[in-house]
């Protein structure tokens, strides 16, 4: 095994070098959450009327719960950090790790880098080793400088320690398990997407099982529910972290005892080679075909998010009936359980509607792919002009998401239709499509973005974090009306409202209109691969 390890320090040290500037982004939005929470607490929630009134409103939409998992403790600022920050922020730090060690592995044989580092002295294994060092030095430094912020911006140093823990834990796990799709899955794309679609699938599980009081054994079933049941600054549990280290070894484990035994190059799950002969003719089938993985993947992914969130629909009654604070909002007539109901439907819906943009922008980094890989430019130096090229592929990232939402509203309108808590399937299916205009804005975004200045290619994301930010977290923070109206979810109407104002949808398209003539403009003025 020694000589399979040969190269692997230097290797690490070039890989820290060059690469480790890329996990910055995840440990610059890991820290920002955990430390802007503890800081703007006390000025937001001052005194304990304004955090029962917080516990109040957490309470009344469960689908708060999906995503950032139970509040066990939101009277205290490092309560309230636990849970704004643990599972979002160890999401994005797992994230971070499965992203590093593709790039690092399977990345690297795609783009011919390993066959070159491979002529010199080094180890069949040094790759792997190296690209999960990276990523475990990047998770390692999310936690300590979440740390070192929150406890510099007043949070208690023992929750602040065990907070940021999980955050490292996560990522480390996450390294394991894209150790061992690298290994799976025939190039770095379909390796990335196995590792992520697993991250998201126990993600969406660990928030469904805690909002739906699914017997204790699916929490501990779930790497991620070992986090939450750390329980930082509401009991602060260390031991399950040791689940967390064992999991990572025994992954690193079956990571490496495939590598030994894969072809350079190839994985578990083969490619199929293509036709002899092209049969493409047109840049709308060639975006189709390039997409067509995700797009069957992400179909069944929307099927299963569409019935995840029908059954949760479907218990809304139960979950707001079973707590206390919405039992005395609800008894003060305050709001009534339909108008509850109306109103998670709306939160559901822009949920569903965030993730469906998140394959739309994915669609068109690919663009941006194939232009820097050299792909492109044989297809423009015949018939096919710029504005065609690009408008298939604009046009495929707006029906994708379309068609997700749709998928997903549909079932959920199916499955809370026959459910006796007020919800008609008409109103669910039309609330489905009021999401779709702030979607089609968001990947707007992206277009623009890829069009127009692909260099910062990474800001094709600034759409889905803002609208999630905004969204999920921004009336809970209390934001100001015009600050919460750059969301374009901020302008769906709830459809059941006695007049509801279609006029928000009228704006929002055009600023889609906006930013995809920066888009096209953009793309048809500029050099390619500038």
């Amino acid at each position: 095994m020694s000589a399979a390890l040969v190269g692997a320090a230097p290797l690490l040290r070039a890989s820290v070098k060059h690469d480790g500037r890329s996990f910055a982004p995840w440990i610059a939005i890991a820290t920002l959450l955990s430390a802007s929470s503890v800081l703007v607490y006390p000025w937001v929630f001052p005194d304990q009327a304004d955090r029962a009134g917080l516990a109040a409103a957490v309470s009344a939409n469960p689908a708060l719960g999906l995503i950032f998992g139970p509040a066990f403790d939101l009277s205290t600022s490092e309560g309230f950090n636990s849970w704004r920050a643990l599972a979002l922020a160890g999401f994005l730090t797992a994230l971070g790790s499965i992203l590093t060690v593709t790039k690092a592995t399977r990345g690297q044989e795609d783009s011919g880098h390993a066959e070159l580092l491979a002529s010199g002295v080094l180890g069949r294994a040094s790759r792997l080793l190296a690209g999960v060092g990276l990523a475990a030095i990047g998770s390692l430094l999310v936690g300590v400088l979440a740390f070192v912020a929150t406890v510099v911006c007043g949070g208690a140093w023992e929750d602040s320690l065990l907070l940021a823990a999980t955050f490292t834990a996560s990522g480390w796990m996450f390294a394991g398990v894209a150790a061992i799709t690298a290994q799976l899955g025939s190039d770095a794309r379909t390796a990335s997407s196995l590792a992520v679609g697993a991250l998201g699938a126990l993600f969406l599980l660990r928030g469904f099982a805690y909002s739906v009081e699914a017997p204790s054994w699916t929490i501990w079933a779930n790497p991620l529910g070992w986090m939450t049941e750390t329980r930082p600054a509401s009991g602060n549990h260390w031991w399950p972290l040791l689940y967390a280290i064992a999991f990572s070894a025994v992954a690193l484990a079956i990571a490496f005892a495939f590598q030994a035994r894969r072809d350079f190059d190839q994985g578990a799950i083969a490619s199929r080679p293509g036709p002899a002969r092209g049969r493409v003719r047109s840049t709308w089938r060639l975006a189709l075909r390039l997409n067509a993985g995700p797009i069957v993947t992400w179909t069944i992914a929307f099927a299963v998010l569409g019935v995840v969130f029908g059954y949760f629909t479907t218990s809304i009654h139960d979950i707001l009936g079973d707590d206390s604070a919405v039992a005395a909002i609800l008894a003060s007539g305050a709001t009534t359980p339909e108008q509850l109901t109306s109103a998670f439907l709306v939160t559901i819906m822009s949920l569903a509607g965030i993730i469906a943009a998140i394959p739309g922008v994915q669609l068109m980094r690919k663009v941006r792919t194939e232009e820097t890989e050299d792909r492109v430019e044989p297809i423009l130096a015949g018939a096919v002009s710029r504005p065609r090229y690009y408008a298939s592929n604009a046009a495929l990232a707006l029906v994708m998401p379309l068609v997700y939402v749709l998928i997903a509203g549909l079932l959920i309108a199916a499955l809370a239709s026959t459910a006796d808590i007020g919800v008609r399937f008409d109103d669910t299916i039309l609330q489905a499509a009021a999401t779709i205009p702030a979607v089609w804005t968001i990947t707007a975004v992206s277009v623009a973005v890829i069009g127009a200045r692909p260099r910062v290619s990474i800001a094709a994301w600034a759409g889905v974090l803002a609208a999630f930010g905004l969204t999920l977290l921004g009336p809970t923070f209390k934001l100001w009306d015009w600050v919460l109206a750059i969301s374009p979810f901020w302008h769906v109407p709830n459809v059941t409202d006695s007049n509801p104002d279609w006029w928000g949808l009228v704006w929002i398209s055009l600023v889609t209109a906006f930013f995809l003539l920066v888009g096209f403009a953009g793309f048809r003025r500029r050099d390619l691969t500038r």
